[in-house]
Order: structure tokens, then sequence, then C-alpha cells
């Protein structure tokens, strides 16, 4: 048995009990392997687990990736695998961001969801989108506050980007915070949520996606209806050189 197989199995008993304990399905909550800093060898051993969705950071270091899987023929299903971005995106790398990924789980303005929009447009892609919420003091943590005046004009104007499927709202809960630090965080989502899904009934918020390898039990506690597990799955990584803070929370 490999490693990474070890580590899914360990991962889905934690998983499975942490839904038995919140009185959840195991079928409500979705897990999305974040291969950022991974090699496409370890995406396609782990596709041969039955992960379809995983999660990087980068649109460089994704594009690397495809690059090297098709001249190595690395990805034998590749059409069955399913990339989102979950690291902070610089507008003007919107448009290749639209053409690579199948989803971006880290909308936080009205200028990126514009551009998005307009680049989903171009290559005839509907892209489903997450918001993006900052609820922790963190300076290097992204996101919109959902107080401000962004996340107002942010849901008002995504109905009419035609090319955006919006789809929920992503958080990070605070690095190394007591667990009821972390706890009010993920409830401050869902709360969010429920608040702005009453507010804005065109808009499908269903999936919240909260909660790492080190808290993600305290997520589906409080409703996370999608993980992101990295270093649970793939075991402790090496994180480049110069690596921005703003693009090594991801897990």
């Amino acid at each position: 048995m490999t490693a990474l197989k070890e580590n899914l199995e360990r991962l889905e008993e934690a998983i499975g009990a942490a839904c038995r304990a919140a009185g959840r399905a195991r079928s409500e909550v979705e897990l999305m392997a974040v291969s950022k800093t991974f090699p496409a060898e370890a995406i396609a051993e782990a596709a041969t687990l039955g992960f379809t969705l995983f999660g990087e950071n980068r649109v460089q270091e994704l594009s690397a990736k495809v690059l090297h899987a098709a001249e190595t023929g690395t990805w034998a299903m590749r059409e069955k695998l399913h990339f989102h971005l979950i690291g902070h995106l610089q507008s003007n790398k919107a448009a290749r961001a639209a053409e690579l990924f199948d989803g971006i789980d880290s909308l936080d303005s009205v200028k990126l969801a514009e551009r998005l929009n307009e680049a989903a447009g171009r290559v005839e892609k509907c892209l489903p989108v997450l918001i993006e919420v900052k609820l922790s003091p963190e300076a290097t943590k992204n996101g919109v506050d959902p107080e401000s005046n962004e996340a107002a004009q942010l849901l008002e104007r995504l109905p009419d980007l035609l090319d955006l499927e919006v789809r929920g709202l992503m958080t990070i809960a605070p690095w190394g915070a007591a667990e009821d630090v972390t706890r009010a965080c993920f409830r401050s989502l869902r709360v969010w949520r429920d608040r702005w899904a009453a507010a804005h009934p065109n808009l499908h918020l269903d999936v919240l996606s909260m909660g790492m390898s080190g808290d993600f039990a305290l997520a589906i506690q409080e409703g996370a209806t999608r993980i992101r597990i990295g270093t649970g799955l793939f075991g402790a990584r090496k994180p480049p050189a110069k690596q921005p803070s703003s693009e090594s929370e991801f897990d």
C-alpha cells in the first residue's frame, strides 16, 4: 500500500467520524486534494484513488504541471480532473487563469470578477467561482471584508456577469488559533452565507469551502461542504524558496 493510500484511509476515517459527530452524512462533505508544490505524478496517483478535484495556488505552477503531464502522458484521464485556483489571483492574470482552471475559489473584488467574466466569455466557458471572505485579522490572509462596500458591490454585480457561475464562499481560519476562535471563524462564514443567500436569492451560495488538514473536523461541525486537504494526503511539503506568504496557507 502506498503512503498516499494509507493517508487517504486515515483521512476518510477521520472525516467519517467528524460527520457522525456532527450528525451529517459523509456525502455532504466534498474532499479537495490540495496538490500545490506536489508534482504531476502525485496528482496522477491521487486520480487512481478516485480524486477528481484538486486545488492549486498559482497559475504558473499548474501551467507547468499541465505542460509536463502532456509531454509525458502522466494524466491519462485529464478530462476527468478538475483544478480550482485557491490562492490569491491578481487581476492581470485573470485571462490565463480562466483558460487554465476549472474554477476560481478566491474571488475577492469586483475588478477581478469583471476580468474573469470577460476572459471566460472569450474562451466560451461558464466559470465556477467562490467568493473568498476574509474573517481573520492576519495581514497575510486575502479575501473580501464581508462588511465592506466592496463585498456589497460584488454581490450586486455578480448576477450581471453571465460567464461566471457563483457557487458559494471560501475562507481560511487564523493560523494556530485556539479551537473556539477557529470554530467562530467557520461559523461566521456560514452566517454570512445565510445572510447573503437571503438578500440575493439569484446567487447560488451552496458551497462552504473551509477547513484544512489541521481543522477540518471543526469545519465539518460548522457546516463545511468542501474541505481542502494537502499535507494530510500528500505529506509534508517543502515550500518554494521565494513563495509569497499569501500563497502559503491553503494547506
